[in-house]
């Protein structure tokens, strides 16, 4: 909507028609006469509206106490006011149609408009090279507090994250082995010493940054066992961002009969 609101900001008359209802609509369809992106765009935003028109026309053929919107397009009210916008954004484009929007500002807009402002113009199409660089895999839904990711979404997550790590990184942590020592002292004390090398990495140091950290976090590592209290921290270097959870008790430097 903030978008759509700038686009039109200025809009001069003949750039959208005089008797146009949908000025964003006539505006693309006018670039596009001259921006093949634009073009390209405008056919998918069409077929779209086609297919909300054929199951608007539906819905209204069926009586109203078995009535059910169908299952495509699955739009909000607020998704088709601003479709064009919308699937310009998805599309990935809608910055390349703003910035040409800016470069042809004047055959499109008056003196006064945002677009033509010699630093306001450039600045909103950078603004939107962000959000258009962005996959939108899943929209949130109305139960996404409680619903898991599907599996597509988690093994695309997978995908993305494995081609940023490094492929000569190293093995894994070995676990570490808490002993309490004995009151003659004779133990050696390498083992409580990586343990507090290993609790005092889990805060902000000179290779990590600490961006999160909550105490308490629950975690069961198998169905057969309790919840274990531990400390949950997110850490940034370079190169990777790493989540740690720790027990409590290893955070205290004893393990008891912890396995």
């Amino acid at each position: 909507a903030a978008v759509e609101a700038c686009v039109l900001y200025g809009l001069k008359r003949r750039a959208a028609g005089f008797l146009r209802s949908n000025k964003i609509a006539a505006l693309f369809m006018k670039v596009g006469k001259s921006f093949p992106l634009a073009e390209e765009l405008c056919k998918k935003v069409q077929d779209l509206e086609q297919l909300i028109e054929n199951a608007r026309n539906q819905v209204q053929g069926i009586p109203e106490n078995v009535r059910k919107m169908p299952k495509l397009p699955n739009l909000s009210p607020q998704a088709i006011k601003h479709l064009w916008i919308r699937t310009a954004l998805f599309e990935k484009v809608l910055d390349k149609i703003v910035h040409y929007l800016v470069e042809n500002s004047s055959k499109y807009y008056e003196k006064e408009a945002l677009l033509m402002d010699p630093v306001d113009g450039p600045i909103l199409a950078s603004l939107l090279v962000g959000p258009c660089a962005l996959e939108y895999t899943k929209m949130k839904t109305a139960d996404h507090f409680w619903t898991d990711p599907s599996a597509d979404e988690l093994v695309q997550r997978h995908r993305i994250h494995s081609s940023h790590c490094r492929q000569d990184s190293p093995t894994k942590r070995p676990a570490l082995c808490i002993q309490k020592r004995h009151s003659s002292g004779s133990m050696d004390d390498r083992p409580s010493l990586s343990a507090r090398d290993y609790v005092e990495s889990l805060h902000q140091n000179s290779r990590a940054t600490l961006l999160y950290g909550k105490n308490n976090v629950l975690v069961q590592p198998r169905d057969d066992m309790e919840a274990i209290p531990g400390y949950l921290s997110l850490h940034q270097t370079a190169d990777i961002m790493a989540l740690k959870w720790t027990p409590n008790q290893l955070m205290n430097g004893s393990v008891g009969d912890l396995d």
